[in-house]
């Protein structure tokens, strides 16, 4: 799954990154290395602009929230548990098959955290024992250092308590589409603990790899065959993961000292 990720790249280096053609800057966000569901993201997607004398797509940085709100959605109060859609369902389950075919986009991010159950607190729980079990948590990211673009929705939703004017009458929110987690080996491994991702968690953001960027954000793709084809997982062996500090697992903490890499997994939570 995906429940957490880091985003400190500026809209500047996105904009090259994935040459935008167009972004607001006053919809410029600040570095978050500790985004959760229902902030505020960046999302690169491709879409005509209004009122434009130009009909086509233009590839745009735009700021949505994360937890997809269905069109058809009577109120907005689900969006916060569908930030995840799996790529083996998405084209047929009602939420999303309509995004899937007309509204897909990129959400940039450094890489994502996960935690794992340490190995110390999964016994105690065997034996019946009522602890709460503690997670060692761990980032995940391109071992290159390169952008992280999981491959997501995005969906319209009108607010009908509100005149067409205001400002908040129309709701933009996105998903993050997720994959079975490799179980191939990572390009680096901590020292202690997982050696692949399916160690750490079943589920992990499907990542689209460059070549994928212009076909996923194509408006004009619409067979959900030859979108499916996209939906597969990248190669193997471009992630590394190492444990970082159990202060990413509250959400009032951010900042860059929560993606420091540390030497093993925090005292009492051992994998």
């Amino acid at each position: 799954m995906c429940g957490r990720y880091a985003a400190s790249r500026r809209p500047e280096d996105l904009a090259g990154i994935f040459e935008i053609e167009k972004w607001d800057v006053e919809e410029t966000l600040a570095p978050d290395y500790n985004v959760a569901p229902t902030k505020e993201v960046y999302a690169v997607l491709d879409r005509p602009v209004k009122d434009a004398d130009s009909p086509r797509p233009v590839r745009q940085l735009r700021k949505l929230k994360w937890g997809l709100v269905p069109s058809w959605a009577k109120t907005p109060e689900g969006g916060a548990r569908m930030i995840n859609a799996r790529a083996e369902t998405v084209h047929e389950k009602p939420s999303y098959r309509r995004a899937f075919t007309s509204r897909r986009c990129i959400i940039p991010a450094d890489g994502y955290y996960e935690w794992v159950t340490g190995t110390t607190e999964r016994d105690l729980e065997v034996e019946g024992k009522k602890k709460r079990p503690r997670k060692q948590p761990y980032f995940v990211t391109p071992a290159d250092g390169s952008v992280f673009a999981m491959a997501g929705l995005y969906e319209f939703w009108r607010d009908r308590t509100l005149p067409d004017e205001h400002p908040l009458a129309w709701w933009v929110t996105c998903s993050v589409i997720t994959t079975e987690a490799e179980t191939t080996p990572l390009a680096v491994a901590p020292d202690e603990g997982p050696r692949a991702l399916a160690d750490i968690h079943p589920r992990m953001p499907l990542m689209l790899t460059p070549d994928r960027w212009d076909s996923w954000l194509d408006p004009a793709g619409t067979n959900p065959d030859a979108l499916r084809d996209l939906l597969a997982p990248p190669p193997t062996g471009l992630m590394r993961a190492f444990p970082v500090s159990t202060a990413v697992s509250n959400v009032r903490n951010n900042g860059p000292e929560l993606l420091k890499e540390l030497e093993g997994p925090e005292e009492g939570t051992l994998f």
